[in-house]
């Protein structure tokens, strides 16, 4: 082999972190740009920056010139980040498709990021599958979710409610849920509000997210429940899973699970 061709193959590995830091960075800006109203896209420019140090620590050798007991340790905990992560992203994926039930007592929209213009896109996503069920279901009642964030003009439960009104659902059939933060007090406000005992339930959210919310409703003693899978952004869907994936550890070590 020419020196050439071992300088090839020995910098390869580090272009690859490079090209792969590029791509975890870009991406985050282009989550950002989104305006999904949270900070994960932080996330994917971490990545960003752990992919340099890493192409770095290859490209000058570093890599191995540490000691190989470290090395080994670093790979296998990639290794099962990587198998955790497989596993959580398959059970995101298996209620990606949750189409309801008929003829429901009542379906939960989950709430989202709402501006001053109207609901944002994966909110908008969430109440366009609620007005089609509550269409071709008219005897279902709808009860939308969501109080008022830092970065929000007013309660994501008023503009999701003045959403559906706009598409046609009378205001008799709506409830208001105006002040949780989170999916799990999207669900326990609602049981304060509204006697779900022996009530048959769907609950409305984007597809990613519809493994959560049941896992979370089940645990809260809604027995009776299915998921009403919305569409979402092919485009964020990386985000979307990995923001999932983390979400599924939080609840299950805080017990919300």
């Amino acid at each position: 082999m020419s020196g050439k061709e071992n300088v090839v193959k020995t910098k390869m590995p580090a272009v690859i972190w490079f090209v792969l830091a590029v791509i975890c960075i870009a991406y985050g800006v282009t989550v950002k740009a989104a305006g999904s109203g949270t900070r994960f896209f932080l996330v994917w420019i971490a990545f960003g920056v752990l992919f340099i140090l890493a192409g770095v620590s290859v490209w000058t050798g570093m890599w191995g010139r540490t000691h190989t007991g470290v090395r080994r340790f670093i790979v296998c905990v990639v290794l099962v980040l990587c198998v955790v992560i497989a596993v959580l992203s398959g059970l995101v994926f298996s209620r990606f498709s949750e189409k309801g039930e008929k003829n429901l007592d009542y379906i939960i929209v989950l709430g989202a990021q709402v501006y001053a213009r109207g609901p944002s896109p994966v909110l908008k996503y969430r109440l366009d599958a609620a007005a089609a069920y509550l269409n071709e279901n008219p005897d279902t009642l709808c009860i939308v979710t969501g109080g008022q964030g830092y970065n929000e003009s007013f309660a994501e439960a008023e503009g999701m409610a003045n959403y559906l009104e706009k598409e046609g659902i009378a205001p008799e059939r709506i409830i208001k849920e105006t002040e949780s933060l989170t999916t799990v007090q999207n669900l326990v406000n609602t049981m304060k509000l509204v006697d779900l005992n022996g009530k048959s339930v769907g609950i409305v959210t984007s597809n990613f997210h519809v493994y959560r919310a049941l896992g979370i409703a089940k645990k809260l003693g809604i027995t009776d429940c299915c998921g009403i899978a919305a569409a979402s952004n092919p485009v964020y869907l990386p985000n979307n899973v990995f923001r999932e994936c983390l979400g599924i550890v939080k609840e299950l070590v805080t017990g919300s699970m």
